[in-house]
């Protein structure tokens, strides 16, 4: 049986995955007859028993195999169905990293029951913010969303996830290039559109921001379009790194380098914006704002 076959009519799909991690799957599915038809199981990684394959269950087992096989964590550091106490109530989190040096701590939640982005990412909310864990993954399979939760109010886009051996400020601060852009555009790795990402930041951060939202978001925009123009002049393209990132930096020290950025882009550009226009947001809504649009690529070269 083919994991599209399961998959038919539901909002999952399977544009996230490499052909050998489906093919891989497809081969351990088993087929069991029952009065309605047959009915397809596997064995799954972590718990090493047979489960039935729904088009959830599809996805996780899939996704097992990212951490697993692309990652590199262990499966002794993962669990499935890890229950999340809220009060007297204990809710299932689809799939937990473990802390590498703290067994019984989480350290990152992947939420998959939840097809869509906004559903998916209110759970992780919950569960991040219930069990600490500092990294959070909302996937269908076909759309995918990494974060960073900051506090239990903001969570922050990051550009992937680190592997078992790195830490999250590993790859914040990898060297990240105008080819390194063009090459991980989020809007074709991750499969959204751009209405989508401002969307998702009106309703993380901006829809109470106390700002014009518009002009707040032209502003980063028009920033960040001058920083990849300027990336792409002469022989910078591929010795420059961007510099509308959040590489780790503290909060206000980001709003100062993008602040910096966009004074240089009224200079180069000028009457857009009056000489003396500042960007309104304050620190924590401009980090949360820059990390959901650094790795998408604007300006048409």
């Amino acid at each position: 049986m083919k994991l599209a076959d399961i998959l038919k009519d539901s909002n999952y799909k399977l544009s996230q995955f490499t052909t050998d991690e489906i093919e891989r799957l497809e081969k351990a599915i088993t087929i069991k007859e029952t009065k309605k038809g047959d009915v397809p199981y596997t064995v799954c990684l972590v718990r090493q028993k047979a489960i039935r394959l729904t088009p959830e269950e599809a996805i996780r087992q899939l996704y097992l195999q990212v951490l697993t096989d692309r990652l590199h964590y262990p499966l002794s550091h993962i669990q499935v169905e890890y229950g999340v106490n809220f009060g007297r109530e204990v809710k299932r989190a689809d799939i937990v990293v473990m802390d590498k040096d703290r067994p019984n701590t989480a350290y990152m939640v992947v939420e998959i029951k939840k097809p869509k982005l906004k559903d998916g990412k209110n759970q992780l909310r919950s569960y991040c913010n219930a069990t600490g864990a500092p990294i959070a993954v909302w996937t269908n399979g076909d759309q995918i969303s990494y974060y960073q939760r900051k506090d239990p109010n903001y969570f922050e886009d990051i550009p992937g996830l680190p592997n078992a051996n790195q830490t999250l400020a590993d790859i914040l601060q990898i060297k990240f290039t105008l080819e390194d852009l063009i090459a991980n555009d989020k809007l074709v790795k991750e499969n959204k559109s751009l209405k989508t990402l401002i969307e998702e930041m009106e309703d993380e951060v901006l829809a109470n921001a106390g700002v014009d939202v518009f002009e707040e978001l032209f502003k980063l925009i028009f920033t960040k379009l001058y920083d990849e123009w300027y990336s792409g002049q002469g022989n910078r393209r591929s010795t420059r790194s961007l510099e509308f990132r959040n590489t780790g930096q503290t909060e206000a020290a980001l709003k100062t380098k993008i602040q910096d950025l966009f004074d240089k882009a009224k200079q180069k550009w000028e009457g857009v914006f009056s000489e003396d226009a500042k960007i309104s947001l304050t620190p924590s809504h401009m980090s949360v704002c820059v990390s959901s649009l650094e790795n998408v690529k604007l300006f048409i070269l």
